[in-house]
């Protein structure tokens, strides 16, 4: 019995069990809500289903919180994310609307090489602002948010550009060995993000940076080229994510894409278990919650909620996985639940009886 006790609380302690938990509970409500949601079907050599669609939708999320994850892990932030991602998809798209081959494959690349440039571009600029200037990152990051956007709006002069490309599309609803190619993508930005952040000291140095950029500095790390690498980072995750929407609907529009994502994103990266004032991040947790996030939108509209109340019906359930992974929360819960309970006693009273 001690065993099984000693067993079930290292799984309940771990970052990752609360919001795996709410995960398959929110599946598993879906499927009672409508039975076909577990289903996953193959037609024409490619698979379909609920669940294919949620990870698929879910890509974009993906790419852009593994991006901000390591922003907050240096004690950043990034919100400007969103205005990347829409600039990226216009850049992209408006190139290609003007060649008259707009099914090459190498006009495709160009347009995706140009658009990947100027997201490097603005990800150095907010670098810059924040680690060669010191500005704080929020204010930073404010300032591309609202300029982004009119970018976007003013590279599509205002107007939803359409294009009809088939090797551009195949990169937002494209399938490659029977699984959608946005998944393949994601991915694979996935594993490159994990092997350079866990399989060399790049991780440990960006975790060092935002645990404390000051003993990092006089350890001999360079925290300015650390924090410039990470905002460029999550200004080309943007970029790729940018493509993935515009491709999605074969069009961009300055005003709204990628609009809101950066809020999807924090919130992903939180419900993963990484704290918003640096330190330690964890990659496999923020595509949990950003899995979490799509599979709520997705429940949302399966289960016909009101529009009006859809966001509070997100909110409400995103709070509940914060609280219910907080150790301090459960820790005041498992009190409160045990009988006759010694009152706990303050850190300072510890301290001054060890002394004594």
């Amino acid at each position: 019995m001690t065993t099984w006790k000693t067993r079930l609380s290292g799984a309940t302690g771990h970052r990752l069990f609360w919001p795996v938990v709410v995960l398959v509970a929110l599946l598993a409500a879906n499927a009672l809500y409508r039975p076909s949601f577990l289903a996953v079907e193959v037609k024409d050599g490619h698979l379909y289903g609920s669940l294919i669609d949620i990870v698929r939708l879910s890509a974009p999320l993906i790419l852009v919180a593994l991006g901000m994850t390591l922003v907050i892990a240096t004690g950043g932030i990034d919100l400007s994310v969103g205005s990347v991602v829409a600039v990226s998809g216009a850049v992209a798209c408006l190139y290609i609307s003007h060649q008259p081959d707009q099914s090459s494959v190498g006009t495709v690349l160009a347009a995706l090489l140009i658009a990947c440039g100027v997201a490097l571009l603005l990800g150095a600029w907010n670098g810059v602002l924040v680690a060669v200037i010191g500005i704080q990152p929020i204010i930073a990051t404010l300032i591309l948010m609202v300029a982004g956007r009119g970018l976007a709006q003013l590279i599509t002069s205002g107007q939803i550009i359409t294009i009809n490309s088939s090797p551009y599309r195949m990169i937002g609803v494209g399938h490659l060995l029977t699984l959608p190619f946005a998944i393949i993508i994601a991915l694979a930005v996935t594993l490159i993000v994990a092997v350079f952040t866990r399989r060399t000291a790049l991780g440990m140095i960006i975790e060092a940076v935002g645990g404390n950029a000051e003993a990092s500095r006089l350890a001999g790390i360079r925290a300015r080229r650390i924090k410039l690498l990470v905002y460029v980072v999550s200004a080309a995750c943007a970029a790729v994510a940018g493509f993935m929407m515009t491709a999605n609907v074969s069009s961009a529009d300055g005003n709204s894409a990628g609009l809101w994502v950066e809020l999807d994103a924090i919130l992903a990266v939180v419900i993963g278990g990484t704290a918003l004032t640096g330190g330690r991040f964890y990659l496999s947790g923020t595509v949990v919650g950003a899995l979490i996030i799509q599979t709520l939108t997705t429940s949302v509209y399966a289960m016909n909620i009101d529009p009006q109340t859809s966001l509070l019906f997100k909110a409400m359930v995103v709070i509940a996985v914060c609280l219910i992974q907080a150790p301090a929360f459960r820790a005041r819960f498992r009190r409160r639940r045990v009988p006759g309970a010694p009152p706990s006693v303050p850190v300072e009273q510890k301290k001054e009886q060890v002394a004594a």
